[in-house]
């Protein structure tokens, strides 16, 4: 992310302050003596994709500052103009604290995970090549903001580098914003006078909450006019998050004092508050603010600096295990004491260590163990830290395991929260998991289901918790001697189930944020490849890796030609050919038909260049130079096919350009050889009929294939075609042997040996 400077862009930051219509230096927004300040950031044009997995969005961070009362953002799409431009339609999905959880494809996400549609927009590129969008946000959230940018669904064709030019669709996102340098703050419990100058200047002021609010009191007293009546306002508390928004708003009409309670606020945060005048347009109000708190006396259960805990083995039970870590029930004395013990707090802390492993990998310890008591009084909570800004890139995962032993009463459940932010502190009451401004995770557990777990995509960066309390359905006097004991596992991890079988976890980056997503293979889909809609089969799995690997072995015919013509530096060629690309599709190959000998790479490089040096030494062989000549551009191609596959694999011209290079060479030696006989070379009608035409016929027919018919769903029996083609057309277009040469004749040889060592007895004879 960088700052915009230099001449054009403060040309662009001066227009777009004139369209946000807002000073850009001292005002009466909020008072004579205001302050904003206007900032511009920027980051560079990505290339967009079209979308078949998560990879192929292009993402962008932003990070607000405080005190933001406005955000415009400036989206600048462009595409090519080339004839292969063509109309084209990118969604822009917005989200903050996270990258957007998206899913164009309509696939089906893993079970238990909890998904909410994120908030996207459409840019059509019709006739124009540019389109400018704004995107305007009031009072939008401080931290960390995401968009992420695609094309429609991939076509599934597989395009070889060089045969053709894809057009290219650009996308760049600026961001504007204009922030209160002098905010007015709140004191709790102190009312504040504050002036609203006019409807079209809002006032913003904003409050510190401390940790353990439970609960927010905002007033609003003494409303009048300058004209001494009673004031009309719209009282807007919270800031704008995407993709859901859950500011709190409070109208005052026709009455002097209005107030609204806030349950659950968020911890250690700065939250705005917007009050709009409803009245006339000359017409100024005063107000009188007040915002006071309840404060939540916490617990805790030992003490956090538990180093023998600390010193425990980190392995546990999983979820599913049979059994469960617990203490056994406590006595009625014991229960009795506990709950007078637990009356004075209203929630119950349990530490927690985190953990960090790898990168957007953390597991969460508890230092008491993995079973912690639940009790009906007050909840149990976890703070489970995300707020680094580099784990909001994976998957949050929390399993609940009751262990039905501990829990005597047969109707109990215990219901768990998890949300971001704050606590929820009041399960009992009403059992719904939401806080002030935030809708969090429901979960619970009982004996007839013993087990719960949640997976959150992407979750924002933020303090998470886990809040978790006793339940009974006859009224919670039944459950206030009750203890249950719950086994908790929480962990991020960057794909889900490391994607399963069929799909490949891949760590992506954007400048030096890192986040991760599943590359899924043999028609599985979603988000963690557990979509199996259009999966393939075991068999189909299986009919390809043999397609794709016995195909190889139409390079036998041409390997026995070239044997039998005294061809044997060609047919080492093709021999290293067939078992290279034999094994690297045995290996390249999604699901459980797979085998690999050696490294992936390796495989595909060795498959690649056999491909191109069986090309290489096969044109060179049909030319009919003299063997020294033929043997230096053997190696001296070798070489040069190795290095321009090595820079780049998968370009057009590590094929095209040694085949021209080698056709070049070829036509000027039958030139050469037809000008010196004065007859056309070569001279056979035959050979030009039943060798060469067919050969050069498959030839053709599998650079077709190859390069315009290929796609992901017929790759397995096209590329097989294309294998079996090319040997074929070698076996055809190999020269016949050298008119010197004798053909392989061992009977005669053995024949010839015999007859040798016969002679040599009779001489010997002879002498004796």
């Amino acid at each position: 992310m960088a700052r915009g400077g230099g001449p054009p862009l403060r040309r662009l930051l001066l227009l777009l302050l004139q369209l946000l219509a807002l000073p850009a230096g001292r005002g009466n927004r909020t008072g004579p003596d205001s302050l904003y300040v206007s900032e511009y950031f920027s980051q560079s044009a990505q290339k967009l994709s079209f979308y078949s997995w998560y990879g192929n969005a292009k993402l962008f961070h932003f990070h607000v500052p405080e005190d933001t009362v406005l955000l415009r953002w400036l989206l600048q799409a462009s595409r090519g103009k080339g004839p292969e431009c063509t109309s084209m339609e990118i969604t822009v999905h917005f989200r903050y604290g996270a990258p957007p959880v998206i899913n164009p494809l309509g696939t089906r996400f893993p079970v238990n995970a909890t998904v909410r549609p994120s908030y996207n927009i459409s840019i059509t590129l019709s006739s124009a090549a540019q389109n400018t969008t704004f995107v305007n946000i009031t009072t939008p959230a401080a931290g960390d903001w995401f968009i992420a940018a695609h094309l429609p669904e991939a076509a599934g064709r597989i395009e070889v580098k060089g045969f053709s030019t894809p057009c290219p669709y650009m996308f760049q996102a600026d961001m504007f914003v204009l922030r209160l340098t002098d905010m007015p703050v709140l004191e709790p419990g102190v009312a504040v006078p504050q002036t609203v100058v006019s409807p079209a200047k809002p006032l913003h002021v904003k409050v510190f909450i401390p940790k353990h609010a439970a609960r927010m009191q905002f007033e609003l007293q003494s409303c009048v006019t300058s004209e001494q009546k009673a004031c009309a306002v719209r009282v807007v508390l919270g800031s704008i998050t995407l993709p859901q928004s859950f500011q709190r708003i409070i109208t005052c009409t026709g009455s002097i004092n209005c107030s609204l309670a806030l349950d659950s606020p968020p911890w250690e945060k700065w939250l705005q508050i917007m009050v709009e005048s409803l009245g006339a347009a000359n017409a100024s109000v005063s107000v009188e603010m007040l915002a006071s708190f309840t404060a939540c006396r916490p617990g805790s259960t030992s003490s956090f600096l538990n180093f023998s805990s600390l010193n425990q083995s980190q392995t546990g039970p999983r979820p599913g295990s049979t059994g469960a870590a617990g203490s056994p029930t406590l006595s009625t004395g014991e229960a009795s004491r506990n709950m007078s013990h637990q009356r004075s707090f209203c929630l119950q802390n349990q530490p927690v260590v985190r953990e960090d492993l790898d990168v957007v990998s953390v597991r969460y310890r508890l230092l008491n163990g993995h079973s912690v008591p639940v009790h009906s009084i007050s909840p149990t909570l976890l703070l489970l830290n995300l707020n680094t800004g580099m784990d909001s890139g994976g998957s949050l995962v929390v399993s609940l395991l009751l262990n039905k032993t501990s829990v005597n009463l047969a109707n109990a459940t215990v219901v768990a929260c998890v949300s971001a932010a704050s606590p929820v502190l009041s399960l009992n009451a009403t059992q719904n998991c939401s806080t002030a401004f935030f809708q969090g995770y429901p979960l619970s557990v009982s004996t007839s289901s013993a087990e719960a777990m949640l997976i959150v995509l992407y979750p924002q960066t933020d303090d998470w918790f886990l809040s978790l309390q006793l339940i009974c359905s006859k009224g919670q006097g039944e459950c206030n001697a009750a203890e249950a004991k719950v086994t908790i596992f929480a962990y991020l991890t960057p794909c889900f189930n490391d994607c399963g079988p069929y799909g490949q976890c891949s760590l992506l980056r954007r400048h030096g944020y890192l986040y991760a997503g599943c590359s899924c293979k043999a028609g599985w889909g979603g988000w963690s490849c557990t979509d199996d809609t259009k999966a393939q089969s075991v068999g189909a799995q299986n009919l390809a890796t043999l397609l794709l690997t016995l195909s190889n072995l139409m390079f036998l015919p041409a390997i026995a030609v070239a044997v039998y013509r005294y061809y044997l530096v060609e047919a080492s060629v093709y021999t290293y050919t067939m078992f290279f690309s034999t094994f690297y599709h045995a290996c390249d190959q999604p699901g459980v038909a797979v085998m690999c000998i050696m490294d992936y790479d390796t495989l595909q490089y060795c498959d690649f260049l056999g491909s191109v040096v069986s090309i290489w030494v096969t044109i060179l062989c049909m030319s009919r130079v003299k063997k020294i000549l033929k043997y230096v551009l053997f190696v001296l191609g070798t070489l040069l096919i190795a290095m321009s596959l090595q820079l780049d694999r998968r370009g057009v011209w590590n094929m095209m350009g040694p085949c021209l290079f080698a056709l070049t060479v070829m036509i000027a030696a039958w030139v050469y050889h037809g000008v010196k006989r004065r007859h056309c070379y070569p001279s056979s009608w035959k050979r030009w009929v039943f060798y060469l035409l067919p050969g050069i016929t498959l030839a053709f027919i599998a650079i077709s294939v190859y390069a315009f018919m290929e796609t992901n769903e017929n790759y397995y029996y096209t590329h097989s075609i294309w294998h079996m083609l090319v040997a074929s057309s070698v076996a055809f277009l190999l020269p016949p042997r050298d008119k010197h040469k004798k053909p392989w004749a061992w009977s005669q040889k053995l024949t010839c040996r015999y007859q040798i060592c016969q002679n040599d007895r009779e001489e010997l004879y002879a002498v004796t």
